[in-house]
């Protein structure tokens, strides 16, 4: 894996919009951190444009993207937001520029895809927050500031307490590639060649508005697809924004701890990723190290 260079102090930074549409002031928000940053901050060509629900037709953000891949000048991608949409940029990206001159692209959601693709070609990239978390949070929220320390090259380490759902970890120790995002973007891929699964790497997902059946059909896709076989371990972050269905046999992360119950690599639910205000950085590509223990949970990379 190509692991982009950390950011200096004037490096180029792109705000891009590969998917929804975006109001103007969060991506002003976001130039302005940036510029706080000490980088140059830009706003690609269509970042704010608008048909429908996407921001521009798929010609104006493939154009954006890929000027941005291309441009070695350019050192960060940071993605206005999710939504729906990076999916018809995929097989007409040309990834060769950015192979060839790494850079950081960070995002979560939507972006899972661009993660997944960048995996394949062999380039580190950034599961983090983007644009909106930037304007609505600010540059003290500790997720942004964290976002910061991992692009200027220090390591990442979180020690994350035990939950109410810490009954559901399963302890232990392992060591990996760290793949995966949300959840349904990741199913998504499964068969395509952008899908690529590390052996014995460690696994996180996330995911919003999803009623807990779909995500036991999904757990159970990743499972029947021998996703589970391959890793060495497994974080559940944030699922948000759904009920639960009283008519299932277990609550959601009830019925994920059941489906990989004959398994026993590590596993831990509530890790802060996801839709959330928590939504912790986390490197996709890189070698993680993931400790389950009694009372607290250490992400090292």
């Amino acid at each position: 894996m190509k692991r982009p260079p950390s950011l200096q102090f004037n490096d180029r930074a792109v705000i891009l919009s590969p998917a929804g549409k975006i109001d103007g002031y969060v991506v002003q928000d976001a130039a302005a951190i940036l510029d706080h940053w000490e980088l140059c901050p830009e706003i690609s060509q269509h970042a704010l444009c608008e048909v429908g629900r996407f921001s521009g037709s798929i010609a104006q953000r493939l154009s954006d993207l890929q000027k941005a891949f291309d441009d070695p000048k350019v050192k960060l991608i940071l993605c206005s937001r999710g939504g729906f949409g990076a999916v018809h940029l995929l097989e007409k990206l040309n990834f060769s520029g950015i192979k060839k001159n790494p850079k950081w692209v960070v995002g979560y959601s939507d972006i899972t895809l661009l993660h997944a693709a960048l995996l394949r070609c062999g380039v580190a990239s950034l599961h983090g927050p983007m644009a909106q978390h930037f304007s609505d949070e600010g540059a003290e929220d500790i997720a942004v500031r964290y976002t910061k320390s991992v692009l200027s090259g220090q390591s990442l380490e979180y020690q994350i307490p035990v939950g109410e759902s810490g009954f559901l970890n399963r302890k232990g120790k392992s060591r990996g590639k760290l793949f995966g995002g949300n959840l349904s973007i990741f199913c998504s891929l499964l068969g395509t060649k952008y899908m690529r699964i590390p052996r014995g790497g460690i696994l996180f997902i996330e995911d919003i508005g999803e009623p807990p059946y779909r995500v036991d059909r999904m757990i159970y896709q990743l499972k029947l697809a021998g996703i589970f076989r391959k890793i060495s371990g497994l974080i559940v972050g944030q699922f948000t924004d759904y009920s639960e269905d009283h008519q299932m046999y277990y609550s959601l992360k009830e019925s994920i701890r059941e489906a990989v119950s004959e398994y026993d690599f590590p596993l831990c639910f509530n890790f802060p990723v996801g839709h959330v205000k928590l939504n912790f950085p986390m490197i996709v590509g890189e070698s993680a190290i993931l400790k389950v223990e009694e009372n607290f949970i250490s992400f090292k990379q």
